[in-house]
């Protein structure tokens, strides 16, 4: 059956946008645009068909939620930062198939999910920055799943991410990259101070956590982090409530994984928050998650 070919935790930081336009931030975030580069490429050499985005700019209030409509193409401007992002055109093969596979699945689980294929759902942009930098060419077809799930439990959305993998080995055939798109700490720098914090931590206790936890990673601690996520999301404002980590820790074993996590674009600040691209290895799932 299907692959899981790679797993990863990404920025979508909207400056990467903004980085490649002339002005006073030109360049600044080629460091997580060179990142994603990378990821795409070894998805490329990894025979990789499909990538599954847990985009947490996708929010819900209820259930959980696939865009799996056939082809994406538009032109987007965030209504969130639209200084930051704007007329920013976008095409992208969707994968309809994967998509009502990972819901089937994710409902024989018992995890209340729905793919939208026929559909005018847009993207948003947690799939749209990413997509920008790994997929100029449409050589993958893309699934956007919201991660973003305000009334919803960190423990479903790690049966949800179980639910993902199963569905790729079991109901798919083909190979699938998966990224959790998402910062680590997410506190916005406050209204006028935004330039202060253009490409810094809004405070050193955030930062701090953060750090902590890439170690946790690159040791392959997930017992550890695992126990401490949900009051991480709390405490460090986690974006989406950090439901994408909470599905890619899902997809890979819980606390039951050992994966030693390779750092490709190392941590930074961007606007406040905490960011990272970082490549999980994809290991056998443990018996009693398989």
């Amino acid at each position: 059956m299907g692959t899981l070919a790679l797993a990863a935790k990404i920025t979508h930081v909207p400056s990467m946008y903004l980085s490649e336009q002339p002005g006073p931030h030109q360049g600044c975030r080629q460091a997580a645009i060179d990142g994603h580069k990378e990821i795409a490429r070894r998805c490329a050499e990894a025979g990789v068909d499909s990538i599954v985005v847990f985009d947490t700019h996708w929010l819900v209030n209820s259930e959980y939620h696939l865009n799996g409509a056939a082809r994406f193409a538009g032109r987007y401007t965030s209504n969130e930062l639209p200084h930051f992002i704007k007329n920013l055109d976008y095409e992208v093969p969707g994968n309809p198939l994967l998509a009502e596979a990972i819901a089937a699945e994710a409902n024989a689980l018992g995890v209340k999910s729905r793919a939208h294929v026929d559909t005018s759902l847009d993207l948003e942009y947690g799939s749209l920055v990413p997509m920008r930098y790994m997929n100029a060419n449409q050589r993958f077809k893309l699934v956007s799943v919201a991660a973003w799930c305000v009334w919803h439990d960190l423990q479903e959305s790690l049966r949800f991410g179980l639910a993902v993998r199963r569905a790729i080995e079991q109901r798919y055939e083909g190979r699938v990259a998966v990224l959790a798109s998402g910062s680590l700490s997410h506190h916005f720098a406050n209204n006028g101070t935004a330039p202060e914090f253009m490409h810094r931590v809004w405070d050193p206790f955030l930062e701090q956590v953060d750090c902590r936890v890439v170690e946790l990673w690159q040791q392959g601690d997930f017992a550890t982090f695992t126990a401490m996520l949900p009051m991480y999301a709390e405490k460090c404002w986690g974006e989406g409530g950090m439901h994408d980590t909470a599905m890619l820790l899902g997809l890979l074993g819980g606390a039951q994984y050992r994966g030693q996590v390779e750092v490709i674009t190392p941590y930074f600040g961007s606007s406040g928050t905490g960011q990272i691209n970082a490549i999980f290895p994809v290991l056998p799932l443990p018996e009693k998650e398989a």
